[in-house]
């Protein structure tokens, strides 16, 4: 059985966002940290190289493939940011009214925190994050 590649890390969440080169890109990436970890009440910790991520949760597959996972998280993206979100078949309203944004099976992609309307960014957050509380299986995998 394959090993999960992307685990919580020690390495510094602040490090990682200050040494985002776009520094609109690196704002918004620090904005985002500060939101969701108000909307959290979860520090932000880095999972693998790339990714900011916040809580954790343990899956396990009828396959027997498990692991674990962040609750919620984005990562400062060279051409977007990305937010792994989970799915979107309830947030079909929300996106009606967030601004410009792509999606594709978990991922939210937003060019720059301008472009949407941040209440309703932050309401997506707080639902895929109350979502995962006691999930079996990984909503970004």
């Amino acid at each position: 059985m394959a090993e999960t590649k992307t685990k919580a890390t020690d390495v510094s969440v602040d490090a990682f966002l200050d040494g985002v080169a776009n520094p609109v890109r690196r704002a918004d990436g620090h904005a985002l940290r500060a939101m969701m970890e108000r909307v959290t009440g979860e520090p932000a910790v880095m999972w693998g190289p790339s990714i900011v991520g916040f809580g954790s949760y343990h899956y396990r597959y009828d396959s027997g493939h498990e692991g674990d996972a962040c609750r919620i998280g984005y990562s400062p993206r060279s051409a977007n940011l990305v937010l792994y979100v989970g799915g979107f078949d309830d947030y079909a309203a929300l996106l009606g009214k967030l601004g410009k944004h792509k999606t594709s099976k978990a991922c939210l992609y937003i060019n720059k925190l301008a472009d949407v309307d941040l209440g309703v960014l932050e309401e997506i957050v707080r639902r895929t994050y109350a979502a995962t509380e006691g999930a079996d299986r990984c909503t970004v995998c």
